[in-house]
């Protein structure tokens, strides 16, 4: 007796058009995503094509919003691969509606559109507070390093730039030398195109000559900021230009160290140090999160390794999302300045912030010199304050956390500081309504 198995028949056509709604279960990612943006004011998107006319024909911002938030959700991050999603993924599908854009559509609407993604991610988080997400009672702030769009190998220091500046130099005088020898001379060697060769070179020697003077130009207002003088002659001075007691700088004014890099791909990335060891061109990402469901209230960025100077922006920046401010933030060691201590006191903000790294030898603060930050190791102490800062961990580093391993975000795909942060934002929006999601249907 044959087995009686279910009707298979690979060929049959559908004898009536299939619904969009049967395709994926109740409940999917895409159906939220897809309700919520229905929710949100799309008006910036939809200005850029105002009085197009007729023949102008360009795919609906909805559908576009959605397919790029869905696939940041998704950890798809490529425009030509989301092309390739919407002709082979479901929901991809389901939310294209039959809309097939080539990669690079996609790609320029996302570029063109970073500012406007931007503030959808200020539109979000205030949807998660109405929905009661977001309470503000303590919100965790923390730093993470994310790889540039550009390779570590694609920099130069300071001082093999003033090498290859010489060399590529001496190349050309050598190619003009060349190119005035009698044909006669030449006769016996390779041909080569001396015009196109000089031309290699110069354009070389001019993408260096501007990557140094951008190196420069950052040391001289980093020099300036220290309250050094183009006239020092690398002797400390007092406010009025006197030399004053202390050992003399080892550069002169506007001199990068040897060993300072650029790139040449990405200018604003910088080097900074990677988890485990090692460097690459990254950006300092920073992010504050509620603790009431772990929505990403704040979203910034930097090129700045450092974080110690970053409180007084997070927190401007949440109140300019949220109008309001929390009751207490929580943050580890690498935000610790006696300067934002004095300038955050009037705040009706309780900081909790790290004095040392947990677990090791506790700091010696001087209390007449830093008085605000010999307060805050105080309150660590106390057993109130250890039990409020082991709340940090908690709050903030999952959400870093599911970034990188969860949405798989560990490099940017774009290039420039502003629309790298725009980008991130993008990816916390999309992280922020993942979150919702799931959240809704427990």
């Amino acid at each position: 007796m044959p087995t009686n198995y279910l009707p298979y028949h690979p060929t049959q056509q559908l004898l009536l058009p299939p619904a969009l709604e049967e395709w994926l279960p109740e409940g999917h990612l895409a159906y939220y995503i897809s309700d919520t943006v229905d929710t949100l004011d799309l008006s910036a998107f939809h200005a850029r094509y105002a009085g197009g006319g007729a023949r102008n024909q360009p795919f609906h911002p909805a559908m576009m919003v959605k397919v790029l938030i869905y696939a940041y959700a998704t950890g798809v991050f490529s425009s030509r691969k989301v092309a390739k999603k919407l002709h082979e993924d479901v929901a991809f599908r389901v939310l294209g509606a039959g809309n097939f854009p080539k990669q690079r559509t996609i790609c320029d609407f996302r570029a063109d559109h970073l500012q406007e993604f931007a503030a959808l991610f200020v539109q979000v988080v205030q949807l998660a507070r109405e929905c009661g997400l977001v309470k503000l009672g303590t919100v965790a702030v923390d730093g993470t390093k994310i790889k540039a769009n550009a390779s570590r190998h694609k920099a130069m220091s300071h001082a093999r730039m003033l090498e290859e500046q010489s060399a590529l130099k001496a190349q050309i005088d050598a190619l003009l030398d060349r190119a005035k020898v009698a044909d006669t001379a030449e006769r016996d060697e390779p041909e080569l195109d001396i015009p196109a060769e000089i031309a290699r070179r110069e354009d070389r020697l001019a993408l260096i000559r501007a990557a140094r003077e951008r190196l420069e130009s950052r040391q001289r207002d980093a020099d300036l900021a220290k309250g050094r003088r183009p006239d020092d002659e690398r002797r400390p001075r007092d406010g009025d230009g006197n030399p004053k007691r202390g050992p003399r700088y080892k550069r002169d004014f506007g001199v990068p160290e040897a060993s300072a890099q650029e790139s040449f791909t990405d200018p604003d990335s910088r080097i900074m140090k990677r988890a485990g060891g090692g460097f690459d061109q990254s950006y300092n990402a920073h992010t504050a999160v509620d603790d009431q469901a772990q929505i990403i209230v704040v979203a910034e960025l930097t090129n700045n390794a450092a974080d110690n100077d970053r409180l007084p922006i997070l927190l401007d920046a949440l109140k300019a999302n949220l109008g309001a401010l929390p009751q207490s933030v929580l943050a580890d060691a690498g935000f610790r300045s006696e300067t934002v201590f004095e300038q955050l006191a009037h705040l009706p903000v309780e900081l909790v912030v790290a004095i040392g790294r947990e677990g090791k030898k506790q700091l010696k603060i001087g209390a007449s010199e830093n008085p605000r930050t010999a307060t805050m190791a105080g309150k660590l102490q106390t057993q109130s304050g250890k039990q409020r800062y082991r709340r940090r961990k908690a709050i903030v580093e999952p959400p870093n956390g599911w970034i990188k391993h969860i949405l798989g975000f560990r490099q940017f795909s774009l290039r420039g500081l502003k629309k790298v942060g725009a980008e991130f934002k993008l990816v916390c929006l999309a992280l922020n309504l993942r979150r919702m999601s799931y959240l809704n249907a427990v």
